[in-house]
């Protein structure tokens, strides 16, 4: 089979990335993965496309029992460092944050399969500023189809500081950086700017005092950036 075909890529990658493909058909395709770079393009582009879909759906915690099985699959052997415990929470944060995906993934596909000139969604993932290249993802930010609006959510646990808060900032190639106000640590947080887009080449966020930003400018640290890619 010739997966350098764009069509059948791109509708492998489709159905692998909305939870479709399962069993053996599934472990196939990620067996194919490393070899087949046309692969690795489609499916990056339908994650891109679906990822925002799980940020509009409400969070739910699931039933203990379901945790209960998975930590005991994952928890560490005893005896094990204490930095050890912590890495295996964060990756579990990470899944949680991302939980919501697989739900609504079979609903974005139908949807833009109907309407396949449809434009993807812009969306901007942001790594910690001082990461290192490859980093992971701590925040996602998707912009609605007008560009007026920007949504965000944290895919990683995210603590901030009684008296400090997180400010949205749009970063242009020249010039200083607009605010877009202020989100959330802990869920999504939807805000709404005029010609948000405009001239952005970048997202950033600060740690600012509560109510953001006293001067206009990030007075605080840059603790995530992403760069806009359109």
């Amino acid at each position: 089979m010739d997966y350098g075909r764009t069509e059948l890529a791109d509708r492998l990658a489709a159905e692998y990335a909305a939870g479709l493909l399962r069993g053996a058909a599934r472990r196939r395709f990620e067996a194919l993965l490393p070899a087949h770079a046309s692969l690795r393009a489609a499916l990056r582009d339908w994650q891109q496309r679906l990822m925002p879909l799980a940020a509009q759906v409400p969070e739910q915690a699931p039933p203990p029992r379901v945790w209960r099985r998975i930590e005991a699959k994952i928890a560490p052997a005893a005896g094990v460092a204490a930095q050890a415990q912590r890495s295996g929470s964060a990756r579990l944060a990470f899944w949680r944050g991302l939980s919501a995906f697989a739900t609504v993934a079979a609903i974005g596909l139908a949807v833009l399969l109907a309407n396949p000139r449809a434009q993807a969604p812009i969306v901007v993932v942001l790594s910690a500023a001082d990461g290192e290249a490859g980093a992971p993802a701590l925040f996602v930010a998707s912009f609605s189809a007008d560009g007026r609006a920007v949504s965000t959510r944290p895919l990683q646990s995210v603590s901030v500081e009684p008296g400090r808060a997180l400010e949205l900032w749009a970063v242009p190639a020249k010039g200083a950086p607009r605010s877009l106000g202020l989100i959330s640590a802990q869920g999504t947080s939807v805000v709404k700017r005029t010609r948000i887009l405009k001239d952005t080449t970048a997202l950033a966020v600060s740690l600012e005092p509560t109510g953001g930003s006293p001067t206009g400018a990030p007075t605080g640290p840059i603790l995530y950036v992403g760069k806009l890619t359109l």
